[in-house]
């Protein structure tokens, strides 16, 4: 496919560079749920905000806070105020170079200025250098790779080849669509950055790196939140943090940002990452909150089925929650034989979206797939064709961003 446009992934689970993600989380060994928090409605916890204040005081420096505390000294109400409240727009942007205020010390008559000159810009996902020795660094030492695991093409094809730029006036604030590169500069030197997808409703957080030296400071919580007030600043409402896998211990820091919400695999539905649904994500290998719901389950593990009394339609559609039985027997290989939640069937498919007139890219030539010669005798249901893995493609998809793509075989 062509690289889509940011508003057409709106309803996309996760595109990172040139791939466009959709979980199979009924038929994965560690379910990966996409989880979104209401940016507007988030209150840092306490070891956020520590770790804000931490990273402010090194960024400061001790000479340079006693200095400016005597030569601008605060009011008390305003010291009152910063005891009481933490404001996390406020605090994440007020050591930035921009933001600081450089008072004259009447002794030297030269300017206080910080221990650090911190900058953080938001560019282009464009390729550097500078940004690929980052990576590289950052492979070395948190994943431990080696040399020949390490190209500059695979850094090219995963992390600077997303969506197209362009920008939109929203509510009188300039919104900036695309993906870019969010990047940190300690003194002039990268030593973060973090990979964006910024779509109308969203910020969605694609990838961290950083340098080793700067691994005692928690850029994990200092990206998200910055990312967080950046989805508040810009209007985008929603910050996206990937997927949740609760069976991945290192993965459940994300349920620590409120209010969470995880997006149900097979109605769609935003359901809040509360006390109840952790209980379940705990007690089943895969949750669909609509699905318990309907069939009344209780939070913890199912031991007695009889309990429950339900009716055979009832009973039978749990057995399919639970994988026991293949509902419809069907032979169909392929995803669309596997009951992949959220999956069009081919049923579906071919009543809803007319594959043949779907627009391909060859050469320089748009054509409708029917054009191709031998469109016609290939065979739907079998997914090693064409036509078959065509429909696959669309059942994921979906008619609405079906119509909006253009296919490019390769």
């Amino acid at each position: 496919m062509q690289t889509p446009a940011p508003a057409a992934t709106g309803s996309l689970i996760a595109p990172c560079g040139t791939y466009l993600y959709k979980p199979d989380c009924r038929n994965s060994c560690c379910p990966n749920y996409t989880i979104r928090l209401d940016a507007t409605s988030c209150r840092p916890r306490r070891d956020h905000r520590q770790a804000i204040n931490a990273w402010n005081k090194f960024i400061l420096g001790y000479g340079y806070q006693s200095k400016a505390a005597r030569l601008c000294p605060r009011t008390r109400e305003e010291k009152k105020w910063r005891k009481n409240h933490f404001d996390l727009q406020t605090a994440i942007h007020e050591t930035e170079s921009i933001n600081i205020y450089r008072p004259i010390d009447p002794k030297t008559k030269e300017l206080v200025g910080p221990a650090k000159e911190f900058e953080v810009h938001l560019e282009s996902d464009s390729y550097s250098e500078e940004k690929y020795a980052l990576f590289a660094d950052y492979q070395r030492h948190v994943h431990k790779e080696g040399p020949s695991e390490i190209t500059k093409s695979g850094f090219k094809r995963f992390l600077c080849s997303g969506l197209g730029q362009s920008s939109r006036l929203r509510n009188g604030v300039v919104q900036k669509l695309g993906s870019y590169h969010q990047c940190y500069r300690l003194d002039g030197r990268l030593v973060a950055m973090g990979v964006l997808d910024l779509l109308p409703d969203c910020v969605s957080s694609v990838y961290l790196i950083y340098h080793h030296d700067v691994k005692d400071w928690y850029f994990g919580k200092l990206s998200a939140l910055r990312e967080i007030a950046l989805a508040v600043e810009g209007g985008y409402h929603y910050y996206y943090m990937g997927f949740y896998i609760h069976s991945c211990v290192k993965m459940r820091y994300k349920n620590q940002y409120q209010p969470s919400y995880l997006l149900d695999p097979e109605t769609y539905s935003w359901d809040p990452l509360d006390a109840d649904y952790l209980a379940r994500l705990s007690a089943r290998k895969y949750v669909s909150l609509s699905v318990e719901r309907q069939l009344h389950l209780p939070p913890h593990k199912l031991t007695d089925i009889d309990k429950l009394k339900l009716d055979e339609e009832s009973f039978l559609r749990l057995r399919e929650y639970q994988q026991e039985v293949d509902p419809g027997g069907s032979t169909q290989r392929g995803a669309l034989g596997s009951h992949m939640p959220g999956l069009m069937s081919l049923e579906e498919v071919e009543d809803m979206i007319d594959l043949g007139k779907w627009t391909l890219k060859l050469g320089n030539m748009l054509l409708h797939l029917e054009d191709l010669r031998d469109w016609a005798t290939w065979d739907i249901h079998d997914p090693s064709s064409l036509k078959g893995a065509i429909a696959e493609l669309a059942a994921a998809l979906g008619p609405g961003l079906v119509s909006q793509f253009v296919l490019a075989l390769r």
